[in-house]
């Protein structure tokens, strides 16, 4: 059977991203000496990932029939790099050498009949098929966790823009393309996507439909499903395609029972998504607060004005120093515009406005298009910018020595805000303090802003015993989830469900809904082979 492929860009098998893309020593060096000086009494002595040739991966408990083995891989290295995504727990689990639930072979299809053929196959010899984009998923979404034969199905290889429509602004798009790919074969059209999750890079527009992804813009477009107009699904019951259209009132959507089924309906091998021309004026300023309530008050009057900014990030004080280097006494507000048919400084000034009218100061303005750095320099929103992309290496790195560092994402109402985040907070604050000692940090930052509510994100920085953080970040996972479903939150915003948030998404569906859900699994997937264990019990 064949190996995986080797590319000189090599991803990494334990953590996020490539190799090439880890912290540089002085950047590791500036890392631990800034931890060091927030829990002085943590042990941060470096666990090295092991050799993944030496941790002595089982022999595949099946073989594919001799049409499907040239697209299979039982290399060691590449079934654990399947094995499981990128969330902490993950992580911490490929540092310590766990080699539980990998999968026994590896299915890279090259057409859309090898995928009908592998379910199949799968189908006939009930074998579970996990699903698999870029592998980016923090939620166990991708990890076969049950026992017996798994076989996982990477769709990187059907990576092609295959169609433009340059006059209705739509692409029919593989799923398996990657971010930059994707946007790299629309540049040429000068057209563009425009959704960027922080997993851009590592990701595929399958994966982004399959777990209705959340992208970088605050309002609008905030989520994949606001930018597809029609796609096509592999399913053991066979082969079906939604029509194009810019909308339709024709009863129940085929594309919504997809988008966000992560794999456990059909697979997703194509898609036609709603395009934009790319922006030609971009207009950013940073914000900050004495008050985190004047603060939240400013992004919900922004949010509730019509001017449906790009970007509406409000970072509380621990998030705007451990992530920006800036120091606040109630949160920094980063505001952006940007628009490819008009100048956006009207947008901007009006929401300046509204920032002032709640006693919020304009620190930095920058025209980005035009490399005009305004009326100061934005040092705070490029460090933000810097960081984020370069946080889960850093959550690497700080895993490696002990630390607890994950995040959690959720939506509420804006009436329910207060409440809902003094509860979250106090459980998870409470949970550091249980398993850990009290040695932690919650922050909070706004990933999204809607007019009836905001999306906040939360982060957890806490000092973990080597040997027992996956232990504990279950702990004070399990405290704040509860924590959200009890104050009317929602489990995810758009990390997806998995096989984590199940739990969560169990309590806040209704009943009638989740048998219906059951129904339609049963339907399509009658041998119960696809994605076990996600959005709904297995058999």
């Amino acid at each position: 059977m064949s190996d995986a492929p080797r590319t000189a860009r090599t991803r990494s098998w334990w953590g996020w991203g490539t190799e090439a893309g880890r912290l540089t020593a002085a950047e590791t060096a500036d890392l631990v000496t800034r931890v060091a000086g927030l829990l002085p009494d943590h042990d941060l002595t470096d666990h090295a990932p092991p050799d993944p040739r030496a941790l002595g991966v089982p022999e595949p408990r099946v073989a594919p029939p001799a049409s499907l083995a040239g697209l299979c891989s039982t290399d060691p290295v590449d079934r654990l790099a399947h094995a499981r995504g990128k969330a902490f727990r993950d992580v911490v689990r490929n540092l310590q050498g766990d080699t539980a639930h990998v999968p026994d072979l590896v299915v890279r299809p090259r057409t859309e009949q090898d995928v009908v053929d592998v379910l199949d196959w799968c189908t006939s010899s009930g074998t579970p098929v996990v699903p698999y984009g870029g592998g980016s998923s923090v939620v166990g979404g991708v990890e076969p966790r049950f026992e017996g034969p798994a076989v996982t199905l990477d769709m990187a290889r059907l990576d092609r823009v295959l169609e433009v429509d340059p006059v209705s602004r739509a692409a029919r798009v593989q799923a398996g393309a990657y971010g930059p790919a994707l946007e790299d074969q629309l540049r040429p059209h000068g057209l563009t996507l425009r959704h960027f999750p922080q997993s851009f890079e590592f990701s595929t527009l399958g994966g982004w439909l399959a777990t209705r992804a959340g992208g970088h813009f605050a309002t609008l477009a905030t989520h994949i499903d606001d930018l597809t107009e029609s796609m096509r699904v592999v399913s053991p019951a066979g082969v079906g395609e939604s029509r194009r259209l810019p909308g339709s009132g024709a009863g129940p959507s085929p594309d919504r029972m997809f988008l966000g089924s992560e794999g456990a309906l059909g697979v997703i091998t194509e898609a036609w998504m709603r395009l934009q021309q790319r922006p030609a004026w971009q207009r950013t300023a940073t914000t900050t607060f004495a008050s985190y309530d004047a603060a939240v008050a400013a992004s919900r009057a922004i949010a509730q004005a019509g001017l449906y900014p790009a970007n509406c990030r409000l970072l509380d004080p621990a998030e705007a120093m451990i992530n920006a280097g800036t120091a606040v006494g109630g949160g920094l507000l980063i505001i952006a515009f940007e628009s490819a048919d008009h100048p956006v400084d009207a947008w901007l000034d009006r929401a300046l406005e509204l920032v002032t009218d709640h006693g919020g100061e304009v620190l930095a303005t920058r025209d980005r298009s035009a490399g005009d750095p305004g009326h100061g320099d934005d040092d705070a929103s490029r460090a933000w910018r810097s960081a984020f992309i370069r946080m889960p290496y850093q959550r690497d790195e700080l895993a490696r020595r002990s630390m607890i560092v994950e995040t959690f994402e959720t939506a509420c109402t804006w009436d329910a805000f207060p409440t809902f985040h003094a509860a979250v907070t106090a459980a998870a604050q409470e949970a550091i303090a249980k398993v850990c000692g009290g040695q932690g940090v919650v922050t909070c930052r706004f990933t999204h802003v809607y007019p009836d509510g905001p999306a906040p994100y939360y982060g957890v920085y806490a000092g973990g015993r080597w040997g027992s953080t996956r232990a504990q970040w279950d702990e004070i996972k399990a405290a704040v989830s509860a924590a959200i479903v009890d104050h009317d939150g929602t489990i995810t915003h758009h990390h997806a469900v998995g096989r984590d948030h199940r739990p969560g998404y169990d309590a806040q569906r209704p009943e009638p809904f989740a048998a219906a859900l059951r129904a339609a699994k049963a339907a399509l997937d009658p041998a119960g082979i696809l994605n076990p264990g996600v959005l709904v019990s297995p058999r």
